[in-house]
């Protein structure tokens, strides 16, 4: 069953993924196995998602959600109704995997929990997203994305020097928790092929924020606990303000570091010894910034932008509705058209990546909230007397 007009076979095609997860690390985990062919099931609450409740301009659905859940089909039930948790088990005898980001005390509460279900289908891969993980002093703390980067130490280490710290904007932690889930998932699946049983699969915020940061997740033996662990070159490579805009550049190497001194009329900068490593320009970046900057209030942002060309890593600053047009992403088809039951036609991403032989089915707007709920109780070898009795009893919107 699938409402994309496409049966394009993906690397996932037959794969049954049953989503019963909330805000963003989990649903997006998903959606990336939907982009590759997978069939995801998106299992609501009656509340909905608490994601389609977040602030947006749009009327009729939160941009989040949208953008999000991409590739579903939508029930919504209320697991603690027994008539509606026994539709979960129904549907658990003929899935793949199951996501979940419920806190470890819930399962168990709900009837969920591995053990559980691994009783029902044994080759059920069981995605569990936490915030801190299954075990230690936090394992129930509900965790937040925003809340891992000040824990972890990411937001001291964004702010300015002797500033406060800052927050990295665009949920970072959670997407690449999503992708860690993804992958996860996926060699999870692989392995059953070859032993023909499922297993436990963790991913937690956690782990996705310091995975973030292994670069700095180093300490040598000897070193103070305050050694420096920021690994920016002194400003140099960075955002700067132009005659109109901003520009980011990269420079760390000999030969684009030459290309900007000489792009910018800064030849001066390459005499001598003292600027001739990213260490020294680091050191003496106070020297050089502002004769940089004085340099590229010469031309626009964009104009440098393609001054420097090839031979200078840069980009001028955009906004992500240039996006939408910018004719790269149009080269790479990574926007499409979507048709929604209620707010009509808008375009959005596509997929996250690309297989040649199998690119999988095209993708399709994010359910409304229970949108496919008959369809999905069909599955699960509900007649329909049975469907209405569980509309009736609100076991099922």
């Amino acid at each position: 069953m699938t409402t994309s007009p496409s049966s394009r076979r993906g690397p996932l095609t037959g794969i049954r993924v049953l989503d019963l997860s909330a805000y963003i690390a989990g649903p997006y985990g998903c959606t990336l196995l939907a982009d590759q062919g997978a069939e995801v099931i998106k299992i609501e609450p009656p509340v909905g998602d608490n994601l389609r409740k977040y602030p947006s301009t749009l009327e009729a659905e939160s941009r989040a959600f949208l953008g999000v859940n991409r590739s579903k089909l939508g029930i919504a039930l209320d697991l603690k109704q027994p008539a509606a948790l026994d539709v979960l088990r129904d549907l658990v005898r003929d899935a793949d995997v199951l996501v979940h980001n419920f806190r470890p005390n819930v399962p168990p509460r709900l009837g969920i929990d591995y053990d559980t279900l691994r009783a029902i289908n044994p080759r059920l891969i069981y995605c569990a997203v936490t915030g801190y993980g299954e075990t230690g002093p936090l394992k129930d703390k509900a965790g937040y994305d925003q809340v891992l980067q000040t824990m972890t130490g990411m937001c001291v280490l964004q702010g300015k020097q002797d500033g406060p710290p800052e927050i990295l904007y665009g949920s970072i932690v959670d997407y690449y928790a999503a992708s860690l889930l993804a992958g996860a998932v996926a060699s999870a699946l692989f392995e059953r092929e070859r032993s023909g049983e499922g297993q436990y699969v963790g991913v937690s915020l956690l782990r996705s924020a310091l995975a973030l940061q292994s670069a700095r997740m180093v300490w040598a033996e000897g070193e103070p606990k305050d050694v420096g662990r920021d690994m920016r070159s002194g400003g140099i490579t960075g955002i700067h303000p132009t005659r109109d805009g901003y520009i980011y550049i990269s420079a760390n190497t000999p030969h684009f570091w030459k290309a900007l001194c000489l792009k910018t009329g800064l030849d001066e900068l390459l005499a001598g010894d003292r600027y001739d490593s990213v260490r020294k320009r680091a050191q003496h970046h106070t020297e050089i910034v502002p004769k940089l900057h004085a340099a590229l209030q010469a031309r626009s942002a964009l104009e440098w932008e393609a001054l420097f060309g090839e031979e200078v890593p840069c980009s001028a600053a955009r906004s992500v509705e240039d996006m939408f047009d910018f004719p790269q992403v149009q080269a790479e088809d990574m926007v499409a058209v979507f048709e929604h039951p209620s707010l009509g036609t808008y375009r959005g991403f596509k997929r996250a990546m690309v297989h040649g032989r199998t690119p999988g089915p095209e993708p399709f707007a994010a359910p409304t909230l229970g949108q496919h709920s008959d369809a999905v109780l069909k599955l699960a070898g509900r007649s329909d007397d049975e469907i209405a009795a569980l509309r009736a009893s609100a076991a099922v919107l």
